[in-house]
């Protein structure tokens, strides 16, 4: 059976600036639908991404302290991400494996949409 997923991204700002907007990527209704642990070791780890996967949303752990980078391979200098924060990528339909390099070895969550 298929999987349809949705993505959307919300930026809300409150305080001195009200406002909120909504961006939503393109339907996938071929997703995976794959939530998963992934035990990440100090230092490359490669991801292979599910067929049908247009994106993903990395959860790191509650209080992480490992500085994690997203790379397009293990060479890349790559971007580092927030701690805590999800962070979500929309993937290219050529993209089959990345990297998330750790400072320290932790179990996050992968997102596969």
């Amino acid at each position: 059976m298929a999987i349809s997923s949705t993505r959307t991204v919300i930026h809300g700002f409150t305080s001195d600036l009200q406002f909120s907007q909504s961006f939503d990527a393109a339907a996938n209704v071929a997703s995976p639908g794959l939530i998963e642990p992934v035990i990440l070791a100090i230092g490359n780890n490669t991801i292979t991404v599910p067929t049908g996967a247009t994106a993903v949303t990395i959860l790191p752990p509650t209080g992480n302290t490992s500085v994690l980078t997203v790379k397009g391979i293990a060479g890349d200098t790559g971007i580092a991400i927030h701690l805590t924060d999800p962070t979500s990528i929309g993937l290219a339909t050529t993209v089959t494996t990345f990297v998330i390099n750790a400072s320290v070895s932790i179990t996050a969550r992968l997102i596969f949409s």
